[in-house]
């Protein structure tokens, strides 16, 4: 990360970085995440306030040979990370998700501290990278964001059909006095943002699927001190080079 980049994560709450990865590697994260039967088989539904559906796919493991623990591992996403919260960081947990044609569903408004605190993470010291598997449009309900909301701190959070949403009191006052940002994304570019930042998306209306991988990052003195929770305690990620990263990205696309 630049000087640039750093100031705007910690003015903005989030930072976009284009051609984080290549083509040529985002079509084999792809092909592999279509012909994944596991991924298909732990997914699951969450509907929002209108009954869509969003479909996503969570894991606390890393599998070393596996497309998405490449991504996780990487000195792009973890060591920028790394740099962005100021500590060394662990792999919270990652996640895909499958919001289909005219089908994918909205997510309500909330920050992801909004749950991490329920387990145990005293500070707000996390953040997600989310690396854009398919084009992300307006149309098909890419993120949106709330720049410099993080500095509002927690918001407390309810439940918003299947999904946990942010006070909307709360998100309505923010929503006046924050701009909204649509965060379009090619394939292979990818947006960090604190885990603070108030952002949602809207239903996918258009014809074409919305898949991102999104990859979640805890500080190493942010150890929960709840053991055994929802997501995994601290330990040392093993951080890799970006040549085994494209190469096994890469592999992915062979039948």
């Amino acid at each position: 990360m630049d000087s640039e980049q750093l100031r705007a994560f910690q003015q903005d709450g989030y930072v976009i970085v284009r051609q984080l990865f290549d083509p040529e590697e985002m079509r084999g994260l792809l092909a592999h995440a279509k012909g994944d039967r596991q991924l298909a088989s732990e997914s699951y539904v969450r509907k929002d306030g209108e009954g869509a559906e969003t479909r996503l796919a969570l894991r606390n493991d890393l599998d070393d040979e596996s497309p998405y623990t490449a991504v996780v591992r990487s000195q792009r996403v973890a060591g920028a990370m790394a740099e962005l919260l100021g500590d060394e960081v662990y792999h919270y947990h990652h996640k895909m998700m499958l919001k289909e044609p005219r089908v994918g569903g909205a997510w309500e408004w909330h920050q992801d501290y909004g749950y991490w605190y329920n387990f145990g993470c005293l500070f707000p010291d996390m953040a997600s990278c989310l690396i854009a598997v398919d084009r992300a449009t307006r149309e098909n309900g890419c993120l949106q964001v709330l720049p410099g909301s993080h500095r509002l701190g927690r918001v407390d959070h309810g439940k918003a059909g299947e999904q946990v949403g942010a006070d909307p009191q709360r998100v309505e006052a923010a929503l006046a006095r924050f701009p909204l940002v649509y965060c379009e994304l090619e394939p292979g570019d990818a947006i960090f943002f604190h885990a603070n930042l108030l952002h949602r998306s809207d239903r996918n209306l258009s014809e074409h699927p919305r898949w991102s991988l999104i990859c979640c990052y805890n500080t190493k003195h942010n150890d929960p001190i709840i053991s055994g929770g929802r997501h995994p305690n601290y330990s040392p990620l093993e951080i890799w080079d970006d040549r085994r990263v494209h190469d096994l990205l890469v592999a992915s696309q062979a039948p």
